[in-house]
């Protein structure tokens, strides 16, 4: 058993070096069974901080994930700080191109800010629970009245606890050179509760991440926080246009800092 193990760490060497899809599989196993390490360490240190389910717990969170970034090979350059010193609530809009997401949210994420996410991630396990405990919502995308409730009541507590809520418009993954046809819940999400919206956008991870191809090197994301767009005096009529507005300017900074062409996805309603 001794020798087999000898083995296998002379081989992992020449693996790491020789075989990029070996490399993939590796960083992808590495990362998730990590953070589910990571979450286990956070669920005592959260149920202790608050006693319970809190957004507060985001700060625990943030504090243990964000070095994650160096096993991986992954640097963030971000500009726009500025943009995220805005008192009170708001909604923040990014583009969602894989887990790997994480990463970055963690990077920048404000005080009292937590995510709405895919009810199917609480069901994920130590991270599942860490997840709930962080005070993150969940919505059911298969029911769309169930989402539209849960986005209510979202709103409401967004403005009874002071907090931000962290959204993809996008719906799902998408490692395209454009982004996805943005959905209208976190629109509605923000008019509701007359609070700001900030777009932010990740630069496209297809110089270092290809799913697809197997690919998972070393490499930089460009991260742009954008100023913040008012909904304040806006009514469900304007949802349509706040959401086109927010698509046209994340669009147009994802194709410059992403060195990439648009294709043709139609317009940013859905």
């Amino acid at each position: 058993m001794d020798v087999l193990w000898v083995i296998l760490l002379l081989l992992l060497p020449l693996l790491m070096w020789g075989s990029s899809t070996f490399v993939f599989y590796f960083k992808k196993c590495f990362y998730v069974g990590w953070m589910m390490v990571l979450a286990l360490v956070a669920i005592p240190l959260c149920v202790l901080k608050s006693g319970g389910r809190n957004v507060e717990n985001m700060r625990i969170i943030r504090v243990l994930v964000r070095h994650v970034k160096y096993f991986l090979g992954i640097r963030y350059d971000v500009s726009g700080w500025e943009h995220l010193q805005t008192e009170g609530p708001y909604v923040i809009v990014s583009n969602h191109q894989s887990s790997l997401d994480v990463l970055g949210l963690m990077e920048i994420l404000p005080d009292r800010c937590t995510m709405i996410a895919k009810k199917e991630l609480v069901y994920c396990g130590t991270v599942g629970l860490i997840c709930w405990l962080g005070g993150i919502v969940f919505i059911n995308r298969k029911k769309t009245n169930d989402a539209k409730n849960v986005m209510a009541d979202a709103a409401k507590t967004m403005l009874a606890d002071q907090i931000r809520l962290w959204v993809f418009p996008e719906g799902t993954r998408n490692q395209t050179d454009d982004l996805l046809p943005f959905k209208k819940g976190a629109f509605h999400l923000a008019v509701q509760a007359q609070v700001p919206v900030i777009p932010i956008v990740f630069s496209s991870y297809r110089n270092f991440y290809l799913r697809k191809e197997k690919q998972f090197n070393s490499g930089t994301i460009g991260v742009t926080i954008l100023p913040k767009i008012e909904t304040k005096g806006m009514t469900l009529d304007d949802v349509e246009s706040l959401c086109d507005k927010s698509f046209d300017v994340m669009r147009a900074v994802f194709v410059n800092v992403s060195d990439s062409k648009p294709t043709s996805n139609g317009p940013s309603r859905h």
